[in-house]
């Protein structure tokens, strides 16, 4: 299976909030397996949640339960809140 990179992006959004801070290639390497850990738990979860469903698509709203389902409290209302947004622009 091939693997995502999400390295630019982890740096482009750390030189947002510290734009004096650098990152090494190990910690680079740790946040990109943990978005990739993320991504694929709430890919599973949209999925399983569009099978209960009967559906073969899985929609805005599969992935927004499903991170209501992995992540904890206050951060799945940031990831809604965010995720909303990017899809009614």
């Amino acid at each position: 299976t091939r693997k995502e990179t999400y390295s630019s992006y982890i740096y482009k959004v750390l030189k947002q909030v510290h734009p004096d801070t650098g990152i090494s290639n190990k910690a680079m390497a740790i946040l990109n397996s943990f978005v990739n850990d993320i991504f694929e738990r709430i890919a599973t979860e949209a999925s399983k949640l569009a099978a209960y469903s009967k559906k073969s698509t899985i929609s805005s709203r599969e992935i927004q339960t499903a991170v209501r389902l992995i992540l904890p409290g206050e951060l799945s209302k940031h990831a809604i809140s965010e995720g909303t947004k990017s899809v009614t622009k």
